[in-house]
């Protein structure tokens, strides 16, 4: 069974952070976004299969969110809120939502009720690789066991360094900004991250065997960011 990706839009941290925590634990890929344009950049990129959405937002409402995406999605939308009033509830059905939850929140039954949402929408009978194979099965992605093999070994990733292989991994070519990565893999910043990344760069490398210098995955684009330079084998 494919792991769905879930995007979570909300401006608190706490929230994001237990989400995230207890979402992947049950083996799902979790990208958060604190503010309504961050979400909207990041489902136009990924391309989520659910939406945890939070209606109150510092920068566009998520009533708004939910009206953009409807214009062009179909996905599952969960909706998260503080707000207990049955017209906000009814309204946000409307306006396109497929669930609501309202704050304070059990995490088993948020996931029980992205589980049913999913099953749904059908998002795991889509067939899609499990596997990312590069350089001739030199290195094997595994998204479902959450595993990477360099030349038949496993290889032993933290969470973050995993998620941020697979990021660019998926989209070979693709030049990503230090700061796209951080949003992509973490969905909130703080000051100074820009520069971590170069160094979760530079221990990945390390694990899979690329050359600083000469690298054969993971390119540095020069001003900009790092890319992913060869395409997954047929």
């Amino acid at each position: 069974m494919v792991n769905a990706k879930i995007l979570v839009v909300d401006d608190e941290p706490d929230i994001l952070n237990v989400l995230q925590a207890y979402l992947e634990k049950n083996g799902y890929v979790v990208y958060a976004a604190e503010s309504g344009m961050s979400g909207l950049q990041m489902f136009d990129m990924l391309k989520p299969d659910l939406i945890v959405l939070d209606l109150m937002l510092p920068d566009i409402s998520g009533e708004e969110i939910c009206r953009t995406i409807r214009r062009k999605s179909d996905v599952p939308i969960l909706m998260l809120t503080a707000k207990s009033n049955e017209d906000d509830k009814v309204n946000g059905l409307l306006i396109g939502a497929d669930d609501y939850v309202t704050k304070p929140f059990s995490p088993r039954e948020l996931t029980a009720r992205i589980i049913s949402l999913l099953r749904r929408s059908h998002v795991n009978d889509i067939q899609e690789p499990t596997i990312l194979r590069f350089h001739n099965n030199r290195l094997l992605i595994d998204l479902e066991r959450h595993e990477v093999l360099l030349n038949n070994e496993q290889v032993s990733l933290t969470p973050l360094e995993f998620k941020l292989l697979v990021t660019l991994a998926k989209h070979p070519k693709r030049v990503f900004s230090r700061m796209e990565l951080i949003n992509l893999i973490q969905g909130y910043t703080y000051e100074g991250y820009e520069r971590t990344v170069d160094v979760h760069i530079k221990n990945l490398r390390h694990k899979i065997g690329d050359d600083p210098r000469n690298p054969l995955f993971i390119g540095t684009v020069f001003g900009v960011g790092y890319k992913f330079q060869v395409a997954a084998d047929e």
